[in-house]
Order: structure tokens, then sequence, then C-alpha cells
């Protein structure tokens, strides 16, 4: 693959936020078609000391690469050389007609980017989906990683052994398809900040509504459902045992994301999410893994809580 470093358009491929950083193209073939992975890739800062660190931070499901900016300079000023990709199929990246979208591509393609950034070695960082992916990149590139972080991850469960039925591609589709405002922020407000809200969340909402409503919006409602598919059917719970490297799991006790509950009866409903549980389930199955819990949290406790987080993820790092 090669590096295009622009400039672009503001809207680039369906997505006309704008990011707090220039943003780059990895521009790579993939399963017989060209593909472009937004990215962001960030010196430290200049007051600080390079410490000669690279992070990668890998995004959820309803966020992009910007959606951890603050986390980003926090690093930046302590020295870390940062990048932050864009999946493919997410946000300013290509959304294929057709992909063979799983975990292992995911990390497939992060890894061959880093190679082309010369970045030997990273701390990899990951939200909710991306901490699912975080899982599966350590899984895969045990030897690439410097220190893991997943902040509450998809994953920690099998939603489909506990009886999650199964809803097809083109059914997700048709619920994606009709997201908005209302619908996102109902489902962020309850699940990732414990039914609060504050008007600085509106902004990530936005940002996901744009792409929805965007030039590209049925191909990017399409990979939303192709990726809820694919969370579901690629669990690495069962793995969790086999990951070798230092590993941090942050938690917010009052996260209940389980993907699937909406299509779920009741009495499976019961059984999913319940992140007070897994978290020190995951924890005792993780080798070499520090446990952080933050009992009045939900699943983005870097956005509601941010100087709890960095306090936990700094002095866990160090």
């Amino acid at each position: 693959g090669t590096i295009d470093e622009g400039p672009f358009s503001e809207d680039l491929n369906g997505s006309n936020f704008t990011y707090p950083w220039p943003v780059k193209l990895y521009k790579f073939r993939s399963q017989h078609q060209d593909l472009e992975m937004a990215f962001m890739d960030v010196p430290p800062a200049s007051c600080s000391t390079p410490n000669n660190k690279t992070a990668v931070l890998f995004h959820g499901k309803n966020f992009c690469g910007p959606t951890w900016e603050a986390t980003a300079r926090e690093l930046l000023n302590r020295g870390y050389r940062v990048v932050l990709p864009d999946q493919i199929g997410f946000c300013k990246s290509t959304k294929p007609a057709a992909y063979q979208f799983s975990l292992a591509q995911f990390a497939y393609n992060v890894n061959n980017l880093l190679t082309v950034l010369n970045v030997s070695t990273a701390t990899i960082i990951g939200h909710s989906m991306g901490g699912m992916l975080a899982a599966r990149y350590g899984l895969l590139y045990p030897d690439k990683i410097d220190d893991l972080v997943m902040v509450d991850p998809l994953g920690l469960e099998d939603w489909r052994s506990l009886g999650e039925p199964y809803l097809s591609i083109d059914d997700i589709y048709v619920t994606e398809h009709a997201s908005n405002y209302t619908t996102i922020r109902t489902y962020e407000q309850a699940t990732y900040y414990v039914g609060q809200w504050d008007p600085s969340y509106d902004v990530w909402v936005n940002m996901l509504v744009n792409i929805y409503k965007g030039s590209q919006g049925e191909a990017f409602a399409f990979n939303q459902a192709l990726t809820t598919d694919m969370v579901l059917s690629q669990p690495v719970v069962y793995e969790f045992p086999l990951l070798k490297t230092r590993t941090l799991l942050i938690i917010g006790d009052k996260d209940n994301t389980a993907i699937g509950k909406a299509w779920s009866p009741p009495e499976v409903q019961a059984k999913m999410g319940h992140y007070d549980v897994l978290g020190k389930q995951a924890a005792a199955a993780i080798p070499n893994c520090t446990l952080v819990e933050f009992p009045d949290l939900g699943h983005s406790p870097q956005i509601q809580a941010p100087d709890r987080f960095y306090e936990a993820l700094f002095g866990w790092l160090s």
C-alpha cells in the first residue's frame, strides 16, 4: 500500500466531519478492490519529550478516529506519537459495496498500515468494537504490541450462545438505514452515559448522523449492518486465555451494551450486558491483566469522566 497525504475535500468517503489533525489515506488492495483507509498520524507535542513510543487508537462502532481526540492530546503531551485510523466501512474510509468484514481483516489492515509507517511496536488502545478489535490484534500480533488497553470492549460475552436470535443482515440494514439523531442519542444516553446527557456529547452523535445522511449514507448503513453481523459471529471471549500481552481492562460497571439485545426475547435480554460481572470474568481469563472498574460510569468512561480515565490509563502505562 501507499500513503496519500492529500489534501482532500472536506467530504471524504461520505463524511464531512472536520478532523482535528490532517487526514491521510492509506491506499491498498484488499479482496479484489482498491480501498482507502483514512487516518491521522500525529507527532508528539512540541512541549513534550518524545518517548519513542507510538499509540494506536481504535474507534468504536458508533465513533470515529476524532472521538479519541482528547485522549490523543494527553498521549501527545506525554511524548507519544499517535495514529488514529478509521476502519474500512467507517467514517472517512472507503464504504465498500461488498466486503468480507472481519476483526482479523481489520487487524491485518492496521498492521500493514503500521508497517508502511515504520511503526514496529505500539501501544494499542481500543474502545467498544475497537476494544474487541484490540483483543483480536493482540492474539494475531502479540510481538507488535507494547501494551494493550481495552475500554469497555464488545465481545466480553458471546451473545449468540446466550440465546440472541439470528437477525438477517437485510433486517439489520433496515434499522441502520433509519438511524437519526433521536435514535442514536436515545441509545447512547441509555448505554454510554447511564441515562445522563451533556451537550458536549452531541458532536459525536451529529458526526455519525451526517454519515448516515451523507453522500454515501446507504453504503454506510449497509456496512454498519455487516459489521454488526461481524461482532455477533466472531467472538473473542473464548481466546482471552491466549492473550500474551500486558493488558489493561477499563470497565464502566453501569455499561449494559449487548449487541442483538434489541431483538432478543426478555429472558435473553436479562442475561446480557452485565459489565459489572463481565469485566471481572474477562480479567480473570486474561493472563497478565489489570482491571480498573468505575462503578458509576457507562460504556464510554473516556468521554463521561476523562480525568478519572486518564488517571487510570497513565497510572498503568507509566
